[in-house]
């Protein structure tokens, strides 16, 4: 009887999560005072892409609205091609529910993600930035004003890459992007890069010194249509 009810218990559990993933999310109120519903839980890994933590996987910490998960798994797939044999990591987006999302002032509503900044190692060869719980999986890295940390140099042509994916799939999905917070100073090196030339006229940068550096992570948030209330 007891193996019989657990099976029971796994099998309504995977029938809601499977539910919670096809259906549409919805968002209320705004990145830094919202909420969602439906949350889609973003993959750990992919080809060419994996999130800064499995224990933020484990904790729920990578859920995102239905529509800002189509921009960011399409844009990952793009990057196949575009930007071969580099490798990019997600940081923390919000809750599978949204709401208050500690340590951040935003991330409420489904609609935020950060994005951790890809690195090269000496070699010229893309690699993953050290990530853990002694630099907080990756947010308390410190990048220099030569965009280097330890023997890691900020790739900043495939960062380029990458936002103009999000672009690119953001307007293939009919998602708006609001701002793109990142390193004020930085943002020039970003703009000198062949594809980030490009980038100025198609998205908004924040230029407000934000409260925190994001020189180690640049942050997107999306413009999706919220409801009213909820």
């Amino acid at each position: 009887m007891k193996r019989k009810f657990t099976a029971i218990i796994l099998i309504l559990s995977c029938c809601q999560w499977a539910y919670a993933e096809t259906t549409p999310s919805t968002c209320y109120g705004t990145t830094k005072d919202g909420r969602l519903k439906n949350g889609w839980q973003l993959p750990s890994s992919g080809k060419n892409f994996e999130a800064d933590s499995s224990l933020g996987v484990f904790l729920g910490r990578n859920y995102v609205h239905s529509k800002v998960h189509a921009v960011v798994v399409a844009a990952y797939k793009m990057l196949e091609s575009s930007a071969p044999g580099k490798m990019f990591v997600y940081g923390e987006t919000g809750l599978e529910d949204g709401g208050r999302f500690r340590p951040h002032k935003t991330h409420a509503n489904g609609l935020s993600v950060d994005f951790f900044v890809p690195v090269v190692n000496p070699a010229g060869v893309s690699v993953k930035l050290p990530m853990g719980p002694l630099n907080k999986f990756g947010y308390d890295i410190e990048f220099d004003r030569n965009a280097q940390y330890e023997d890691m140099t900020i790739d900043f042509e495939a960062m380029a890459r990458h936002l103009l994916a999000i672009k690119q799939a953001a307007d293939a999905h009919e998602v708006g992007i609001s701002v793109i917070i990142f390193d004020n100073s930085f943002q020039e090196m970003l703009f000198a890069s062949p594809t980030g030339k490009k980038l100025p006229a198609l998205m908004r940068f924040s230029v407000k010194k934000p409260w925190v550096r994001h020189d180690e992570h640049y942050h997107v948030d999306f413009d999706v249509q919220c409801a009213d209330g909820g």
